[in-house]
């Protein structure tokens, strides 16, 4: 694909809320997923989980509990995008798959297999955040420090899952179908419907279908708007 092509792509994308009932071919469906699940994450962790739900019952029920929007019943499939607030249990997997495949260093691998545990957990009864808090504070006054995850979990676990989305309402829109990110949703009625465990946060819900309208537009302020070159508002480099 072609610059020029990916900027197609991305500029005629939109957000749709009236769907046709064709249903989606399930191995399309798997390839938007596959997609989904390429996209890059924090230490490789790979924390994004989607549950499909297509049954009408459970439509109804989750249509309730994503304040009545239309889409969420006019679609033939809803996303709803997770996050597993224990995904950095999985890192030795991880690890022992990008050694096998080239994909890291001995050392690399080293030095995450000690700073992830210490970044993510939380210790006895999930206490020992409370010290992770306290501590960047502290040290940042004398060395740049990140915020962790352990603290910021939620923070964190968005992220990871948004670039996932991303991914995956793109190939959507690649493969002629259409998508809207949802966030007006009670998570905690959403996390019900599809028996979600609560070490999950939910990030985002993506209705998914053919679009019903074919002549849908969008606009977006001016790139000048959103950029800035070395500091803020600085205004554009010399040319």
């Amino acid at each position: 694909m072609t610059l020029a092509q990916f900027e197609a792509l991305v500029q005629s994308r939109r957000s749709v809320r009236d769907f046709r009932p064709d249903s989606v071919p399930p191995d399309l469906l798997e390839r938007l997923l596959n997609a989904a699940r390429w996209a890059p994450s924090g230490y490789n962790l790979q924390p994004t989980h989607v549950t499909i739900v297509s049954r009408p019952d459970l439509k109804q029920r989750l249509h309730a509990a994503c304040l009545s929007q239309r889409q969420v019943l006019a679609a033939p499939l809803v996303m709803v995008f997770s996050g597993d607030g224990h995904a950095y249990r999985n890192l030795s997997a991880v690890l022992a798959e990008d050694l096998a495949a080239g994909a890291t260093s001995p050392q690399y691998a080293s030095r995450l297999s000690s700073l992830v545990p210490l970044a993510f957990e939380r210790g006895p009864a999930g206490l020992g955040w409370l010290w992770r808090a306290l501590l960047p504070p502290v040290r940042r006054v004398f060395c740049p420090t990140p915020c962790l995850p352990a603290v910021h979990r939620r923070e964190w676990l968005t992220r990871q899952v948004m670039l996932s989305a991303m991914n995956f309402m793109l190939a959507a829109h690649a493969a002629g179908l259409s998508t809207v990110p949802m966030e007006g949703f009670d998570e905690g009625r959403v996390r019900r419907v599809i028996g979600l465990p609560r070490r999950h946060v939910i990030a985002v819900v993506i209705p998914l279908g053919y679009a019903k309208e074919a002549d849908l537009r969008k606009t977006r302020l001016p790139l000048e708007r959103m950029v800035h070159y070395e500091r803020w508002n600085a205004g554009p480099p010399p040319r």
